[in-house]
């Protein structure tokens, strides 16, 4: 396994395993538990995902089974309803008990909505009392990272933003490479869309090293030292997706993905008006 080493010098697996979009909790729970046994050992859940109980579940089974509590790398994220500085304390105390965990390892703040500056102060004094190992933001456009950290004590150790080959961000991993914050990939496949799957260019590549599709992607990603957390239900492209640390994409490959990058966002933008009420509005009363 690869890891990136975060500004405070916490190392994370650039490989992870994510559950966004797996509400049903036993099927979530045995994702989870199958992911660990093929061997990821990072999971990202979130409050808005409704699961923390279930991956908190597989938690514990993969402990009683013999992995290590320290191996694990465990992510959650804060929601915008709680985004202030009086209830992220209790956010984070309901999600550690769902997770069943005495610490975290990463805590983001999952949209940058609502008053962040009171919440990061919140997860800023949980960090330096130990209870998170580091803390991060996403979907934090270069602005509002930039404002971010000349506005705060704690740097962001890591920013989860939409990244795939239609959208590579280069400009704002430049910038966050600047204040040393490690860039994270969400939507690494676009969940399929623009029939990424069956795309000619990428296609063309993974044959060259006998690979699929969905493993091109994520060794172009990790190669550009982005972490990655493809989700899947199905155990077998679990260990497809982990199967990416035998080959590496030469120059040219690299170039030619970097000619797809189109980018523009295949899900929405942050700085729309509509989608900024849409997300505000999303789970309201649910959480």
């Amino acid at each position: 396994m690869k890891f990136v080493t975060f500004n405070n010098g916490v190392k994370m697996p650039i490989l992870g395993f994510g559950v966004y979009q797996i509400e049903d909790l036993k099927e979530c729970q045995r994702c989870v538990e199958d992911a660990i046994s093929v061997g990821y050992r990072s999971i990202d859940t979130a409050q808005a995902y409704f699961n923390e109980e279930a991956v908190g579940a597989a938690i514990k089974s993969a402990i009683k089974g013999g992995v290590k509590r320290e191996d694990l790398f465990i992510t959650t994220k804060l929601w915008i309803s709680h985004m202030n500085e009086k209830d992220a304390f209790k956010a984070f105390d309901t999600q550690l008990k769902k997770l069943g965990l005495d610490y975290l390892d990463l805590y983001l703040i999952h949209q940058p909505f609502g008053d962040v500056y009171g919440a990061w102060r919140a997860m800023s004094k949980l960090y330096k009392e130990g209870k998170i190992r580091a803390i991060g933001v996403s979907n934090f456009y270069p602005d509002r990272i930039v404002d971010f950290c000349l506005n705060n004590e704690v740097i962001p150790a890591i920013n989860q933003i939409e990244t795939h080959p239609f959208l590579q961000q280069h400009e704002a991993q430049k910038i966050l490479n600047e204040y040393k914050i490690a860039t994270q990939s969400w939507a690494s496949f676009a969940e399929g869309r623009n029939d990424m799957f069956k795309n000619p260019t990428l296609s063309k590549i993974g044959a060259k090293y006998n690979k699929t599709v969905a493993q091109v992607i994520l060794r172009w990603l990790i190669q550009r030292d982005i972490v990655v957390i493809p989700k899947t239900t199905r155990k077998a492209r679990m260990e497809e997706n982990f199967d990416v640390f035998d080959f590496t994409l030469d120059s040219s490959d690299m170039a030619t993905i970097r000619a797809m990058d189109t980018n523009k966002s295949l899900f929405l933008s942050h700085q729309d008006p509509e989608a900024v009420k849409w997300l505000i509005n999303a789970h309201k009363g649910k959480l």
